[in-house]
Formats: structure tokens, C-alpha cells, sequence
């Protein structure tokens, strides 16, 4: 085998990430991408089976943000446990608050609230890309995908000129630029009049906008989760493009390597059942409905051993659990 064909495997799976990566902005759209993976390798609902035998190859969520996925091995899950890849598929960036529109120097902002540990300065006049689900009044969903596609507008955190920044550059890191100024700058027209006040902007514009656009109100994004993140693909470092530039590789380079370890092996049957976990929340402790701190993990084992077992009782759970070993994968740095 020459060198070129040593690389080729690693090109292909290189540009499966990369593709993931693009798509999975957030940890919604890398829920959705991946059960889209799963389904076109032959995975189904855990709930579409009353009984598992060895082979079957299913899949459980919850809340559209995390995710289990096995293929049922030869042994039992009561008697012989799961092996079990594990990681987490939220990642740093910003969040909009309930009431985020505001107005300052002419300009409407969205007032935002940091996830997950970022360095503020990376994050200045940077382009920025909004995703997320606003819910209506009346229960309906529309998703907000704007930064990404050829000819969106982006978004962006302004900062002040390098020539009038003395004061600034003299302040600590922490300092220079406080969290809570890490807003984003949303809509500029002026007032309709033309003649904008110095400290107000017409916000209705944007209100205006955006009901125009997803017949959305204000009061709607009261039940918003609305999230910004680089905006841009993943891309080739380097001439000899050896390297991946692209926002989440924290830590969906883990996550994607197990779910693509899974579906590789996917039409072999284990003896263990062999599963992957894509969870939510880690950034911030694990807490909350969708991360490790919920009993996500535990009721699907619940579920699949119930699928298996005349007689399922917990205590099949906990032994199955005692039996079971998993790697806790997250992301590490090529350099500094």
C-alpha cells in the first residue's frame, strides 16, 4: 500500500467530520444530524421495539439534545453489561437572554449571557451566526438559521478603534472587556424620521423584521432558546492541510468519533452491546434534563434491558451497570 493510499481512509473520515462539524452549530442541529446518520445506517427508535434480540441496532432521545444509540450484542445486557463511548455535544458561545433587544448610541443589541468558558477577546468583531427555536403563542416552533449560508448577513460584537484604546489595552485580560458587555450588535437602521435620538434606535424596525420574516413578536422570545456562534465552515489549515480550522471541535470531535465508530461496526454483532452517549450540558456542569446529572443514561439502560428480560426489575439495572465500562471522551489541544 503506498502513502497515498495509507492517507485515504483518514482523508474520508476527515471529511465526514468536517462536514458534521459544519452542520452541528449547535447541540440541537448535532442531535438532528446524527439521528440522521443513524437512521440512514439502519437505526431505529427504541419505542418501535416490544422485543430486542442480538443485532438490533437502536437509538433514544430526549428533548432534541442528547442521545444513546447501541447495537445489541450476543450477551444480555443484565448479564454482561455495555461498552460504552461517551461525549458531550454543547459546546462554548453565547446565549440570548428572555428580553434580549435593547437599544444604545443609535443601535439594537442582543443582550446575552456567556455559556460555557470562552476567552471574551476571541470573540470581538468576529462574524457571528444566530441559530436556535422560537416558540409562538399558540405552540408552533420556527427554527432561526441565519449567518452560515451563502448571502446571510452575520453578526458581530463591536470593540473600540486601537488608537482610542489606551485605557483598554493597560487592563488585565479579565478586565479590558466585561461579560456583560459581550452584546451583540443586531439592527442599525435609523429611526423612521431619519433623525435617530443619540441613545435610541428604532427597535420597532427590527420587532418589525422579525415579524415580517418568521411572524414572530417580541413577547415570543420570551420562550426562545436562541444561541450565537462563529460563523463560517470548518477549513484545511496549513498548504499541507493537515490540520482542521472550525468552531465545536469541543467536544464533537469526540462525539462524532464515536458515533462513526458505531456505525462502522454497525453490522457486526458484539458480545457486549456496544453503545454511544451524545450529551448535553457539559459546559456547565452536566445539570439540567439533557446532561450526565439527569437519569437520561440510567432509563434507557432501564429500557433496554425491560426489551430483554421477562422479569426486568432495578436491580437488573444496577448489575448490568456494574458490569458495564465506558470511556469518557473529551477534546484536547494539538498545540499551546
Amino acid at each position: 500500500m503506498n502513502k497515498k493510499n495509507v492517507y485515504r481512509p483518514l482523508e474520508d473520515y476527515c471529511a465526514g467530520y468536517m462536514r458534521y462539524l459544519g452542520i452541528a452549530k449547535t447541540e440541537r442541529r448535532s442531535y438532528a444530524e446524527s439521528i440522521r446518520l443513524l437512521r440512514e445506517a439502519g437505526f431505529k427508535e427504541l419505542d418501535s421495539f416490544k422485543t430486542l434480540k442480538k443485532g438490533d441496532k437502536v437509538y433514544r432521545g430526549y428533548e432534541d439534545r442528547t442521545l444513546m444509540a447501541a447495537v445489541v450484542g450476543s450477551e444480555p445486557i443484565a448479564k454482561a453489561g455495555l461498552k460504552i463511548v461517551g461525549g458531550h455535544t454543547d459546546a462554548p458561545r453565547l446565549d440570548l437572554k428572555p428580553k434580549p433587544l435593547y437599544e444604545k448610541g443609535g443601535y439594537v443589541y442582543f443582550d446575552c449571557h456567556i455559556y460555557g468558558g470562552i476567552k471574551k477577546y476571541q470573540w470581538l468583531v468576529l462574524p457571528l451566526a444566530l441559530y436556535g427555536t422560537i416558540v409562538r403563542k399558540d405552540g408552533t416552533k420556527v427554527q432561526v438559521e441565519v449567518g452560515d449560508r451563502p448571502g446571510d448577513p452575520v453578526f458581530m460584537i463591536s470593540d473600540i478603534l486601537p488608537h482610542l484604546g489606551y485605557d483598554q489595552a493597560k487592563k488585565t485580560r479579565d478586565e479590558f472587556f466585561p461579560a456583560e458587555d459581550l452584546d451583540v450588535l443586531a439592527w442599525t437602521t435609523p429611526a423612521k424620521d431619519g433623525k435617530p435620538e443619540a441613545d435610541k434606535s428604532d427597535k420597532a424596525g427590527l420587532v418589525a423584521y422579525l415579524k415580517a420574516t418568521y411572524d414572530v413578536t417580541e413577547e415570543d422570545l420570551l420562550s426562545a432558546e436562541l444561541e450565537i456562534v462563529p460563523a463560517g465552515m470548518p477549513r484545511e489549515v496549513g498548504f499541507d492541510r493537515a490540520l482542521i480550522a472550525g468552531y465545536g471541535h469541543d467536544d464533537r470531535v469526540c462525539s462524532f468519533a464515536g458515533l462513526q465508530a458505531l456505525l462502522d461496526a454497525a453490522d457486526e454483532v458484539p458480545v457486549q452491546t456496544a453503545a454511544i452517549l451524545m450529551c448535553d450540558k457539559e459546559e456547565i456542569g452536566s445539570v439540567g434534563s439533557t446532561g450526565m446529572t439527569s437519569s437520561f443514561f440510567e432509563n434507557t439502560v432501564a429500557e433496554l434491558i425491560e426489551r430483554q428480560e421477562k422479569n426486568a426489575k432495578d436491580i437488573l439495572v444496577r448489575r448490568a451497570l456494574e458490569k458495564s465500562s465506558m470511556l469518557s471522551a473529551d477534546v484536547t489541544a494539538v498545540a499551546d
